[in-house]
């Protein structure tokens, strides 16, 4: 009988905390794996080495500081994992290797408030053209990420908040996902897997503390801390949105008055505009028109900026994040919508936050949460299914 600490125990531990490292980043030298593990370079060596034999991993040769080395990746044969972003608008699904790399993706118009059971069966259609179209079955899904727009229930799975998406009171979108597909899914809101998205792909590259706010139909943060989400114990964390600047102010969907989406959501925004340049004005089109120097869409947007940036500055007196990250449309208005936020952030929060923090727009566009939702399966898959398939590894016994 194997013990915890018996040798091959602590073997297998070491296998699957190397592969738990390079699952995350996606790639690593030999050296980077040593640092982030802790184990010694001569382990590492004869730890990759065994993973190759077992075809777990690949070893291609690269250069770091001018010198040779290894670079360690996911055998592109390990499996794939699927992302699906429900926006309000539309549907995104992408796919991906454990490399990190994306091998597929497609979007469609899909009014998700009208009908979920619409939006899934149109997500079921795309995952399978899509994983067709690159030659592979659903026996090669290892899980799929699923974001949705709105808070879900930690204990129930279910959405929180049925005034964001009425149509899907009492679905549970992980059980209906995963029902259709015959795979594991994993869900968060979007917020939260753009927040993961420009971490591992984006904007949020290299640290460890960021907020990605996404102004959009709603208003809404995803939180990193020390590299990791935070949701929450209810999985509400991150709802700047409903921060009250104004207890005199409009009515909120959530029933409070004054919230910061009142004054920054689109639903909210765009009537300011729409009695001088028409019925039919978008919010992707005020960001041009401003880009192009209309003064109404400046002002309108300056002016979204600045109640942002008050929001902005409540999460630095509290987080003190090192980065903000700026997502959805208004982030395609650049600096005419980043100044405005930095101006309140120097305003309002603690000298010593802002003076750390750096503001920017996301590099991944609408993209951000269906990579997100790549991202998320990488980081929850477990990595004794990545060694189960090795006949070299799999008689070793399982660490918890």
């Amino acid at each position: 009988m194997q013990t915890p600490g018996s040798q091959s125990s602590l073997h297998r531990a070491n296998l699957e905390r190397v592969v738990r490292a390079v699952r995350l980043a996606g790639s690593l030298t030999q050296a980077e794996i040593a640092r982030s593990t802790g184990l010694s370079a001569a382990t590492v060596s004869n730890i990759v080495r065994e993973l190759k034999d077992g075809g777990t991993v690949e070893v291609t040769d690269t250069s770091a500081g001018g010198r040779r080395a290894r670079s360690v990746s996911l055998s592109g044969d390990a499996g794939i994992v699927i992302g699906v972003d429900f926006g309000h608008t539309h549907l995104r699904v992408a796919v991906g290797n454990l490399a990190h790399q994306v091998l597929a993706e497609q979007s469609a118009p899909l009014d998700v408030d009208a009908s979920w059971a619409d939006g899934f069966d149109r997500a079921e259609t795309l995952v399978g053209e899509l994983i067709a179209g690159i030659g592979v079955g659903l026996e090669k899904v290892i899980g799929v990420g699923l974001g949705v727009p709105g808070p879900i229930d930690v204990e129930s799975g279910t959405l929180g908040s049925t005034a964001i998406l009425p149509g899907w009171a009492g679905i549970n979108p992980r059980q209906e996902l995963s029902q259709r597909l015959g795979v594991p899914v994993y869900v968060d809101n979007d917020a939260n897997l753009g927040a993961l998205g420009e971490l591992v792909w984006g904007s949020g590259r290299g640290v460890k503390d960021l907020a990605y706010i996404k102004v959009a139909s709603g208003v809404g943060a995803g939180l990193v801390i020390n590299g990791q989400i935070y949701r929450g114990p209810g999985g509400t964390a991150g709802e700047i949105g409903h921060i009250t600047l104004d207890e005199s102010g409009p009515v909120c969907r959530c029933g409070n008055r004054g919230c910061l989406e009142t004054f920054a959501a689109a639903r909210y925004v765009l009537p300011l505009l729409q009695s001088t340049h028409g019925p039919e004005l978008t919010m992707e089109r005020v960001v041009e028109l401003a880009r192009e120097g209309d003064p109404g869409c400046r002002r309108v947007i300056a002016d979204v900026g600045r109640h942002v940036g008050s929001g902005v500055a409540n999460l630095c007196n509290v987080l003190n994040p090192s980065r903000v990250v700026l997502g959805g449309s208004l982030a395609e208005a650049g600096e005419l919508i980043l100044a405005p936020i930095r101006e309140s952030v120097g305003r309002y929060a603690i000298p010593s936050a802002a003076r750390q923090l750096s503001v920017l727009t996301g590099s991944l566009g609408g993209r951000a949460e269906v990579l997100g939702a790549l991202a998320l399966v990488l980081s929850e898959m477990g990595d004794s299914t990545l060694l189960a398939g090795s006949p070299t590894l799999k008689l070793l016994p399982s660490v918890r």
